[in-house]
């Protein structure tokens, strides 16, 4: 109590805690790319520790060969599933959003034009 004076220390708990700092885009894409290293490393490390059954693992997956190869260094996702990520939610699909927005407001236009008219 003597680093603090009652009144201020009063004050300060009745404030509340305060926000923690919101990412930028730029720090939240880079803490993901950043934190799915790890988890994949973390996941190798487990497949090939030898508590793990290699065994009961492969009769359960659909690409024994896609696994091994993971485990074996390999990256977790082909080209062709990296190119369809990247039509459905790169650039390419922003302009296409922005296209249906786009289209969508001349719609509410064209609808707010004809109740215009008819009030007339």
């Amino acid at each position: 109590n003597w680093y603090f004076p009652p009144g201020r220390r009063l004050q300060s708990s009745k404030l509340g805690p305060t926000p923690p700092r919101l990412l930028t885009q730029e720090e939240f894409r880079l803490q993901g790319e950043v934190e799915t290293r790890k988890a994949l490393a973390q996941l190798r490390s487990s497949c090939q520790s030898p508590e793990f059954s290699a065994w009961t693992m492969v009769s359960r997956i659909q690409s024994p060969k896609r696994f091994a190869d993971f485990v074996g260094g390999a990256s977790h996702v082909t080209p062709s599933e990296v190119s369809a990520h990247e039509r459905e939610f790169g650039l390419e699909s922003l302009s296409i959003d922005e296209q249906l927005f786009e289209e969508d407001d001349e719609d509410d236009d064209d609808d707010e034009d004809e109740e215009e008219k008819e009030n007339f």
